[in-house]
């Protein structure tokens, strides 16, 4: 299967706010951008379209189709205290904690980096099943890169491993193809 992943446009959000499983909006000219830049890229027509709930993918999964399958496993990682927080106002000591353990470590009580691995491993089970040769993923960077991961046939804690530890890349609309059957991307995701 062919996986169309999309991440969401731009949220409203000050540059350098972590803000994870936070629901935040987009700017109608910024969701009216990255959608005209989707149609640009000819996603194909009468493809499932499987999106995240928070209002920054749904908004535009129902532009490109009137029944989105919404997906909370495939949601960002909830940061817990840490959401809406500047991340240089998070002490350096948690920030740290979680460097030194990034698959079990819960930055600001939320969730671990394997949980959300486990969510995002049951979400891409659910696309898979569906039966269809193509589906249109929108969601968020951390999903993204794990669905790669995933995809790779890494197992879980690898997977979660390789994902956390990728440095962040996937700009705001970006659509990057990744063929399940054999983990690879027309071009390279970048982890």
């Amino acid at each position: 299967m062919e996986l169309i992943l999309v991440r969401h446009p731009r949220p409203l959000a000050a540059d350098g706010i972590c803000y994870g499983r936070s629901d935040l909006a987009v700017a109608p000219d910024e969701l009216a951008r990255v959608h005209a830049a989707l149609l640009e890229a000819q996603l194909p027509a009468n493809v499932p379209v499987f999106a995240s709930p928070l209002q920054r993918c749904a908004g535009l999964a129902a532009l490109l189709s009137p029944q989105v399958r919404f997906d909370a496993n495939l949601m960002e990682m909830d940061f817990g205290a840490w959401e809406r927080r500047s991340w240089n106002d998070i002490p350096r000591a948690e920030v740290d904690a979680w460097a030194a353990d990034l698959l079990h470590y819960r930055p600001g009580g939320g969730e671990t980096v394997l949980e959300v691995a486990q969510r995002v491993s049951a979400a891409m089970d659910v696309i898979l099943r569906s039966g269809h040769p193509q589906a249109i993923v929108i969601c968020h960077a951390g999903t993204i890169r794990l669905l790669a991961t995933l995809a790779q046939g890494l197992l879980l804690h690898e997977a979660a491993l390789a994902a956390a530890a990728a440095p962040h890349r996937i700009g705001y609309g970006e659509v990057l193809r990744l063929d399940t059957a054999s983990g690879c991307q027309d071009a390279p995701i970048p982890l």
